[in-house]
């Protein structure tokens, strides 16, 4: 790997635990998630960088996908069980890194044994590896602490530009023969619940993401397909980035892009129990047979 590519990689780390860590640390009683999610792309950008994608803040039950809608008024209450799930890009390199906190209260065991499942993943991770192995660890170390990995959610393949591509890691044993590549990086997110371990889609849409150029009859529609390929690729975006920028007619031009096929939409996953959810995820990058860990 070039030494720039390598440095770029580590840049977009280490701005990610930055990002990461404010926002764990704004996890209080009466906290705006608009203001979190609105802190944490400040500094990201202030450091030079971009969101890989919208800073995602998924609370109790909602797994992930959830970020602020615009002018969104929702507050943190004690009890509140959330991931902030977070990354940056430096110039397409990119970082992907989550943590959980309990709002107002001390670490609880579902907390803990998601930590713990992702310190014995950092153990043993190593390029080449085989996929089980770590599903095996995530799932073994989930359900031993007494709650259910989720099994439709995992970690990932990450390239320039591409937050998901190669590798899925599961959070638990499905038997995969796949192996981690030899030269690049995954991000390893377990995730335990309350619950059954499943999320389905909530009708809830607050992420999207470019597909391709279509005719587009609309002039503001056009403006918004350009800005949105030049700005982020095939990068997910925050449906209120575009309404801050566009006004609030953009909701409805995206609506019409959606439905022409030029957006993809993300919807808000929700533990299908209505299960707590917990999350942790770091990002490994993999270089001349070494493995670091970015975002630590």
């Amino acid at each position: 790997m070039e030494k720039e590519e390598k440095d770029k990689w580590l840049l977009a780390g280490k701005i990610g635990k930055e990002a990461r860590e404010l926002g764990i640390s704004m996890c209080k009683p009466g906290t705006l998630v608009l203001d979190i999610a609105e802190a944490i792309e400040k500094i990201i950008r202030e450091s030079g960088a971009k969101p890989s994608f919208p800073p995602n803040i998924s609370i109790n039950q909602i797994a992930a996908h959830y970020t602020p809608k615009f002018e969104d008024k929702t507050e943190l209450k004690e009890g509140d069980v959330v991931k902030i799930d977070v990354g940056a890009s430096v110039d397409g390199y990119l970082s992907d890194t989550a943590a959980t906190a309990v709002v107002g209260g001390a670490e609880i065991p579902l907390v803990t044994s998601v930590k713990s499942a992702l310190d014995s993943v950092m153990k043993i991770i190593k390029p080449g590896l085989a996929v089980l192995e770590l599903s095996s660890v995530i799932e073994d170390t989930i359900r031993k602490a007494g709650f259910s990995p989720i099994v439709n959610l995992g970690g990932h393949g990450v390239g320039r530009y591409s937050l998901h591509e190669g590798e899925f890691i599961a959070n638990s044993r499905n038997y995969s023969d796949s192996y981690l590549r030899k030269e690049g990086v995954v991000a390893v997110e377990p995730f335990a619940t309350t619950g059954g371990g499943y999320v389905v889609d909530s009708s809830e849409v607050q992420i999207l993401s470019f597909l391709g150029r279509k005719n587009v009859r609309s002039q503001l529609g056009r403006e918004i397909l350009g800005f949105i390929e030049g700005e982020y690729h095939e990068l997910p975006f925050a449906k209120r980035w575009i309404i801050q920028k566009f006004g609030r007619l953009a909701d409805t031009e995206l609506k019409g892009l959606v439905a022409t096929g030029a957006l993809n939409e993300f919807n808000v996953l929700k533990e299908k129990d209505n299960g707590i959810v917990a999350q942790f995820e770091h990002s490994f990058l993999f270089d001349e047979g070494k493995v670091t860990v970015t975002t630590l």
